[in-house]
């Protein structure tokens, strides 16, 4: 374990190696589609989707733009939701390997609310989606690189963001080392599970990722199970300034 976890880790992710791939990554991303249902890895991306729409007025139509998204399993909850409350959504899954974009494509081989693209947060259009966001991604990036990765975020969204990332604890490390253990012997999911986690946030993160944006309007909150769902609304950000955070569980 990581003495102490007390700063995020800069130890690359075998998953950030793009050189690598094949058979081994397609397993790994079924592999931690378990492990997403285990935590509960789409409560807080649902979470911050519900928050950015009733805040909108609650439209009758929403398109979802879901970066980084590995195989898209996050948004079935998402797809649930809207079918509930009779709102037509469409859902893009966008991801920077071949591996990722096969496997959304074999998963929601039968959902045409979904489409899946090849491409990357540094090149997405303005204004590509009401609501962008991003689920387990922004780990992936340095303090110095996340105010830009953010900003790409927003200027490809309508209403705003939606990050869902892990909370950098002690427990979450051991919780899913163990359960990395557990369920599986792939090389990817044991090395960069318990090394995500490292890579995680705290509050003060994203009062640093806050600062460095500049943004007016910021809310974070600690979500089950050792995640942070953090909100980012661009149409109420002339109306407020500063950070809103909601910690009370840490």
């Amino acid at each position: 374990m990581p003495r102490g976890l007390r700063d995020r880790t800069a130890t690359a992710e075998l998953m950030d190696d793009f050189s690598m791939g094949g058979q081994e990554l397609n397993e790994a991303l079924r592999h931690l589609r378990r492990l997403n249902r285990i935590f509960a890895a789409s409560a807080p991306t649902l979470f911050g989707v519900k928050r950015l729409w009733k805040r909108a007025g609650k439209p009758h139509r929403l398109s979802v733009l879901d970066i980084g998204a590995g195989s898209g399993d996050v948004n079935r909850q998402l797809l649930k939701w809207a079918d509930q409350r009779g709102i037509t959504i469409a859902v893009q899954l966008v991801d920077v390997t071949e591996e990722a974009c096969a496997e959304a494509r074999r998963y929601y081989r039968n959902e045409p609310r979904i489409q899946v693209v090849q491409g990357d947060l540094f090149a997405l259009p303005v204004g590509s989606a009401d609501i962008v966001t991003a689920t387990q991604f922004l780990h992936h990036f340095d303090e110095g690189e996340l105010p830009h990765a953010a900003r790409c975020m927003l200027q490809a969204s309508k209403m705003g963001i939606v990050v869902n990332d892990i909370h950098r604890h002690t427990l979450a490390w051991i919780a899913v080392w163990l359960t990395t253990r557990l369920i599986s012997s792939n090389r990817y999911i044991r090395n960069d599970g318990p090394l995500s986690v490292a890579k995680g946030f705290r509050a003060e993160d994203w009062e640093k990722l806050g600062q460095a944006l500049g943004t007016k309007e910021m809310y974070y909150s600690w979500r089950p199970l050792f995640r942070y769902a953090v909100v980012i609304d661009k149409q109420q950000s002339e109306r407020k300034g500063g950070a809103e955070r909601d910690d009370k569980n840490l």
